[in-house]
């Protein structure tokens, strides 16, 4: 355990930082696709197994929809960005569970679920497009990788041998908890209020870049706070920027989204 651990320190010591592509961010990520991908998939598979999937033949085939059109969109990003080892570990999967939770959330790898009390906040396909462009922004950006790297940093000794261990031992579940700050199970992911921007903003470029209307980005979470009544805990208390916040960075940010999905050979609206 200790040689593990020594090892292990050595590795993030000496390891540089990589960016986020597109924001350029530095991040800490040792943990591979290897390491994580099967995992998630199968944390994914059996979270289908457990809760209903809608019956909204509508509801289900746009969020499916949208789903492959911004995955496409990334997937294209990828391939031109010498990231194609990257855009192929991708198993891209989109499905949406009947629940009145107002949430979606994506798995590393790829694998989104909407529940079906997030729908009427989304309202019409472009709002679709914005909680989707968010969520597989996470993904993209490795933010579950990051927090597992981070989770070890702060639980060195402890979980020094998690990820050479199987997915169904203690350790290894406890990882995904730190990670993912998941309590009972899966749904409720939770990402830094940095992370939190960082998807808001990555996915209002990939929703431009697969054809959708960014200004509802912004929209959205006009919706969202009307819902929640206009309150919401105070900003420097909570892991998520306050929806005032949202609002105000995707307003703001939307032009230099859709200078990126010009450049990136994309019309933009």
């Amino acid at each position: 355990m200790k040689k593990i651990a020594i090892l292990l320190f050595t590795v993030i010591l000496f390891s540089e930082c990589s960016k986020v592509p597109i924001t350029g961010r530095s991040r800490v990520n040792f943990v591979s696709d290897s390491q994580v991908l099967p995992a998630s998939f199968a944390q994914y598979q059996g979270f289908l197994e457990e809760n209903k999937l809608s019956t909204n033949r509508t509801m289900t085939n746009q969020v499916k929809s949208v789903g492959t059109n911004i995955a496409a969109a990334v997937d294209r990003f990828m391939r031109a960005n010498n990231m194609t080892s990257e855009a192929e570990a991708y198993r891209w999967e989109f499905n949406l569970v009947e629940d009145n939770t107002v949430n979606a959330w994506c798995m590393p790898g790829g694998k989104v679920v909407f529940y079906t009390g997030i729908m009427p906040i989304c309202k019409n396909v472009d709002g679709v497009a914005a909680v989707m462009g968010h969520e597989v922004a996470h993904a993209f950006a490795k933010h579950g990788q990051e927090r597992m790297s981070q989770g070890q940093l702060q639980q060195i000794g402890g979980l020094a041998v998690a990820l050479g261990t199987s997915g169904k031992d203690a350790k290894t579940q406890q990882l995904w908890n730190t990670a993912f700050g998941i309590g009972s199970g899966l749904g409720v992911l939770k990402f830094s209020r940095v992370h939190e921007q960082e998807a808001d903003r990555l996915g209002l470029v990939f929703m431009i870049m697969a054809g959708y209307d960014g200004t509802e980005a912004a929209e959205v979470w006009v919706r969202m706070s009307q819902k929640s009544g206009g309150s919401s805990q105070p900003e420097i208390l909570s892991t998520h920027p306050s929806n005032e916040s949202r609002i105000q960075d995707l307003k703001t940010y939307l032009p230099t989204a859709r200078k990126y999905a010009a450049k990136f050979n994309v019309a933009a609206k």
